[in-house]
Order: C-alpha cells, then structure tokens, then sequence
C-alpha cells in the first residue's frame, strides 16, 4: 500500500510538470531571449520541450499502469521506480547546481522542495519493492 501512495504522488507530480511544461515557452516567452533569425534553435527548443514535457507525462502514467496492475511484476515495477528515482535524483542536482527560479527564493526552494519529495518517494518505493522481492 505504502508503494502505490508514494507512487501515485510521484506520479501525479511527474504528469503535472510534464502538462505544466507544454505551457512554459509560452508563460515565460522563452523564444524572446532567442533571436528571431535563429530559427533551427527555436525549432530545436521547441522539440527539446516537447520531448521532454511528453516523456514526464508518459513516465508518470507507465508509473501508476505498473504500480496498479493486478497481477504485478516486481522487476518491471522496480525498473521503472529506478528509472524514475535517477531522474527525478538528478533534478534535485541540478536544481542545487544550477538552480532556477534563482531571481525569487521562494520559487527556488519550493522548486527544490517538490523535487526532493518527488525523488523521495519513488526511491523510497524502489527501496519497498526491492525489498519485497528478497524477502
């Protein structure tokens, strides 16, 4: 039970971000700090985002389809929890490295907050369905 909660909030939030992500360009008018004539890098953003937005979603779902399964497979479900976990890990790198939302504090931190939790619980969920199996 305690791995299907903590992975339906790392999911839901995995979805959320990757929903939220389709509409950043637009929101925080990305392709103003790029050069009108730099139209390959416009397009080259542009799919970057899209890929990304949608491999968010898509992780999130496959998530919460393997987690939710009736019949569950314990290496998939911990494949995909470890997938999940490094990712979601290396954000919270990044975000301590190079953090954004740098210009309000709040933002910052409340970004880092959420990706700590996040990462925390599928890790924590890796760490149950790991230890299901050799038990």
């Amino acid at each position: 039970m305690l791995v299907k909660i903590l992975t339906s909030i790392g999911s839901i939030a995995s979805i959320i971000f990757g929903i939220w992500h389709f509409f950043a360009p637009q929101i925080w008018d990305w392709y103003s700090y790029i050069y009108k004539t730099a139209t390959e890098l416009i397009v080259a953003v542009r799919a970057i985002n899209i890929f990304f937005s949608l491999s968010l979603l898509l992780l999130g779902v496959a998530n919460l389809l393997f987690v939710f399964r009736i019949i569950q497979d314990q290496f998939s479900l911990g494949v995909m929890l470890g997938i999940s976990t490094i990712l979601w890990s290396m954000r919270v790198v990044l975000q301590i490295i190079y953090p954004q939302g740098s210009q309000n504090p709040t933002v910052q931190y409340s970004m880092l907050a959420i990706f700590i939790l996040v990462a925390l619980c599928y890790g924590t969920s890796l760490v149950v369905v790991f230890n299901e199996s050799y038990n």
